[in-house]
């Protein structure tokens, strides 16, 4: 189908209660996001079932099989056991982390997993570009390869990642980029500054806004379900 005959048939795929959200990218990948409060999944396991019937209706397949269920809990007490999602009768596996648009997500929201896999992919680059330097390219050359190739590995979403890393993952990051800059012979960008560009503000400005605190989750077919924060005790 054409571009505008896809969107089309994707408009009325839309959430059916004000806590949940779904997510659609291309044609192959959706997502479910749902926040869970007083342990009620009633709206969350609605809105699945919905998404369900919506691709019998249209003639699409969920995969139940690539179908991953991420909890994420912010409240104190965690002991709750989570009933498995069923979709066909099929239980949705649970995973304690799931890689999305080619960012790494865990179930803590911490960002050691995701930033691991960018340096080891960013490593391998670098024997590339160290061919390039044998091979007598001029330092803007290897700038704009290191700028294409390695540079926006590391710098992959990261208005929704960086601010939250470690020191150590910080480290290991530059670690990366000065041993890129030693190739190349001239001074680069270090990724605090990368990240502190102002195209990236309008990213980080969005990335910031405040959610209500709960418990979400996500369906793709990948589920993300979110539970919420304990109330204060007074």
């Amino acid at each position: 189908m054409l571009p505008d005959e896809v969107g089309c048939c994707s408009t009325d795929c839309s959430a059916i209660h004000s806590t949940n959200t779904i997510v659609k990218f291309a044609d192959d990948t959706t997502t479910i996001v749902g926040l869970i409060s007083d342990n009620d999944e009633t709206h969350y396991r609605e809105e699945i079932q919905h998404l369900t019937q919506w691709c019998s209706n249209n003639n699409l397949v969920l995969n139940t099989s690539k179908t991953k269920e991420v909890i994420v809990d912010y409240r104190r007490s965690r002991r709750t056991e989570h009933a498995p999602l069923l979709i066909h009768g099929e239980a949705v596996e649970r995973v304690n982390n799931i890689k999305f648009l080619g960012i790494h997500i865990t179930s803590d929201l911490t960002w050691s997993m995701n930033t691991a896999h960018l340096v080891k992919k960013a490593q391998q680059r670098l024997f590339f570009l160290r061919k390039l330097k044998r091979a007598g390219l001029s330092p803007q050359l290897l700038t704009n390869f290191n700028r294409a190739t390695i540079e926006s590995i590391l710098c992959l979403s990261a208005t929704v990642w960086y601010g939250s890393c470690t020191a150590q993952d910080q480290k290991d990051l530059a670690r990366v980029m000065k041993t890129a800059q030693g190739i190349v012979g001239s001074p680069l960008p270090d990724l605090d500054s990368i990240y502190a560009w102002p195209d990236a503000e309008e990213g980080l400005t969005y990335c910031r806004r405040p959610y209500p605190p709960g418990k979400w989750t996500v369906c793709t077919a990948s589920i993300w379900k979110t539970l919420e924060k304990d109330p204060l005790k007074t």
